[in-house]
């Protein structure tokens, strides 16, 4: 056991050793609470809210919430989905959030800047182990050393 403050390179391996479980973890309940946004922007579920116009930047926001939380969730078009969601939330934050004060805690917009930097991260992490990327991708890795009949 380690000392204090102190770690070994067994307590790296073991904490690493679950790195990609985490990931996917993080991906879920981000995506989920993402997709929460989304809902409640276009179908006034489960805080009401007035529908926005259609096609308005409101609207927008919502489908890419509602569509990218969605895939982000089940772990289908991971790094694309996180991709185009870390652009919402930056543009968001400069949109609506850094007009009114420079500090983040002021104009309510810590959350987009959390939101954008997880989206991110998981653009280039990837959906993680329990995703349907990596599902469809170890399929494929098997489907590809089938010798040919």
């Amino acid at each position: 056991m380690a000392q204090f403050g102190r770690s070994t390179a067994m307590d790296q391996d073991a904490w690493s050793r679950y790195a990609p479980h985490v990931l996917s973890i993080v991906r879920i309940v981000v995506a989920l609470l993402f997709f929460e946004h989304g809902l409640s922007k276009l179908f006034g579920f489960p805080q009401p809210s007035p529908s926005p116009a259609l096609f308005s930047l409101s609207w927008f926001a919502g489908a890419i919430e509602l569509v990218g939380g969605a895939l982000l969730a089940v772990g289908l078009f991971s790094r694309t989905a996180a991709f185009i969601m870390s652009g919402e939330m930056a543009f968001a934050y400069f949109m609506s959030h850094a007009p009114r004060d420079f500090f983040p805690i002021n104009n309510r917009g810590d959350a987009a800047i959390l939101y954008c930097f997880i989206f991110l991260y998981i653009a280039f992490a990837g959906g993680g182990q329990w995703s349907l990327d990596a599902i469809l991708a170890r399929r494929k890795a098997r489907s590809e050393l089938k010798p040919a009949e």
